[in-house]
């Protein structure tokens, strides 16, 4: 049997009644998406996501095909990390240090003199993109790394590969992960190698690393020590510091992604395939645009029926969503809101409700395997 969890990073299904203290009243990822582009999304809509409680642009299937609902998040906050490690059962008592002002001055003179660089450039919540737009010439005349933020509990550094080998800049990335903790903690510190001229840079997604706080004991660890085979795809592993998974698969887009989900599926193991498709958050939530998240929405639906094609007798498939990131919304940022609980698999059906934490998620799977999970999180079997 395989549990196979695809995470529509993003695709938020309306506001969380604590929304306003985030700034974040009146967010809506999937319908605003909808109503802005005419898209149709049969598929998604077959599996009973215009039966869920707020979505208002999709078809009510009279007869869905498995259970559907929603979650609302419990941990204090609206990144992804905090709600990946809500899904395996880990609440948070107090969110991840951000930093809409930029970090200390004190830390990072600290950390450059620990790295051996003068200086650094920028300091503040930016576009990455737009980062080595704007500061990528200065980068190569001074050498010093781009240092930005976002919305997320993220520290960035990005560097041209011709200044700063990548080995190198992982280096200047792990000596900030290890500062970057306690009362500084932050989720993510992540490297972003980029090449190019100026006005011609581009970054090295493949070369991108992730330096994550290492989560507690959760599901994933449950899972593996039962002898199963625990998959993650994309940037899932990153997420959990590795812990948890006997395998890691690497991606470059949604797409492929969802093919090499597709390939696992095939393939003659017992486990979970946990995969996270991230092109809908990093490349159009954040840049705000409605057209590019509608088409990633679309392609996502057209290989739907290879995905449920592939399902084995005793198999399941979760489609979920982690956040919201309405490209319609004001500013660059995340959005509070519920998240997607699709589920198909051998006698799922009907409403899910609403569910009263992501880590109801993580329960189930321990419940599919003959688990025991005594964490956070109601089984939905």
């Amino acid at each position: 049997m395989k549990a196979v969890a695809i995470v529509l990073d993003s695709v938020g299904l309306g506001y969380l009644p604590d929304a306003p203290l985030f700034g974040d009243e009146g967010a809506d990822t999937l319908d605003h998406t909808v109503l802005k582009t005419g898209i149709a999304l049969p598929h998604l809509a077959g599996l009973g996501l215009g039966r869920v409680p707020g979505v208002h642009t999709l078809p009510r299937a009279e007869r869905p095909r498995g259970g559907f609902g929603r979650m609302r998040e419990v941990n204090p906050g609206k990144d992804t990390t905090t709600g990946h490690w809500e899904f395996v059962g880990i609440h948070l008592e107090k969110p991840f240090r951000t930093f809409p002002q930029g970090f200390p001055e004190d830390v990072l003179r600290e950390w450059a003199e620990a790295i051996g660089v003068g200086g650094w450039l920028l300091n503040r919540p930016y576009s990455g993109t737009e980062a080595i737009r704007d500061y990528g010439e200065a980068h190569l005349k001074t050498g010093y790394p781009i240092v930005y933020t976002s919305a997320d509990s993220v520290f960035q550094v990005a560097a041209h590969v011709d200044v700063v080998p990548v080995e190198e800049l992982y280096r200047f990335c792990q000596v900030a992960r290890e500062r970057l903790v306690g009362e500084l903690q932050v989720a993510r510190v992540i490297a972003r190698p980029f090449a190019g001229e100026p006005g011609r840079f581009y970054r090295l997604e493949h070369l991108r690393k992730d330096f994550a706080l290492e989560p507690p004991r959760n599901v994933l660890d449950v899972l593996r020590e039962g002898g199963l085979e625990v998959v993650g795809v994309g940037k899932i592993p990153d997420i959990y510091a590795g812990r948890g998974f006997t395998r890691k698969v690497k991606t470059k887009d949604n797409q492929d992604g969802l093919e090499k989900t597709l390939a696992l599926m095939g393939e003659p193991f017992s486990g979970l395939v946990f995969t996270n498709l991230v092109d809908f958050d990093s490349k159009y939530g954040h840049r705000r645009d409605p057209e590019g998240y509608g088409r990633a929405l679309v392609e996502l639906d057209a290989f739907l029926p290879r995905l449920l094609a592939a399902l084995g007798p005793e198999d399941h498939l979760f489609l979920v969503s982690d956040h919201g990131n309405d490209p319609t919304f004001f500013g660059t940022d995340h959005t509070r809101e519920y998240a997607m609980l699709l589920w198909v698999g051998p006698g799922v059906e009907g409403e899910l409700g609403t569910r009263e934490t992501f880590a109801d998620l993580g329960a189930t799977w321990a419940r599919l395997f003959g688990l025991a999970w005594d964490g956070p999180g109601t089984s939905l079997v």
